[in-house]
């Protein structure tokens, strides 16, 4: 049974530039593959080398890129590409609802954590999030 349809797709910009990693960050995957997000909402943007998807799946090593305010509603599903300006960092792996309602953690599937300095990231930015 097909579930996914086409969508548009979301995006928005980066408001803050985040420069710090853990080994130890201790963030648990949620069982949901897709978050609505709406405009004007913030979230943060966090790469990871951890590649379980299981529900309740334990993150620890992390790599802090930085917050995302969005600007085109939308729905993220696991598996969207992610784009900061022209590049492409990684897909979405899932989310942490740590913070919640406050915002979500994006979790970033990457070959290794890195930050918002690794990347060389700059407030206004345009992040997307969408189909490869």
């Amino acid at each position: 049974m097909i579930e996914d349809g086409a969508k548009r797709s979301v995006s928005g910009a980066l408001v803050k530039v985040l420069v710090h990693r853990r080994d130890d960050r201790g963030m648990r995957l949620e069982e949901y593959a897709s978050r609505c997000v709406r405009v004007g909402e913030l979230h943060e943007l966090v790469t990871t080398d951890h590649t379980d998807t299981e529900p309740g799946a334990r993150v620890d090593r992390v790599g802090f890129l930085g917050f995302v305010e969005i600007g085109v509603a939308g729905v993220i599903d696991r598996g969207d590409e992610v784009r900061l300006g022209d590049r492409t960092v990684g897909r979405v792996l899932g989310f942490d609802a740590c913070h919640f309602p406050n915002h979500y953690n994006i979790l970033i599937a990457t070959d290794v954590p890195r930050t918002g300095a690794d990347l060389a990231l700059a407030p206004e930015l345009p992040v997307t999030f969408g189909r490869p």
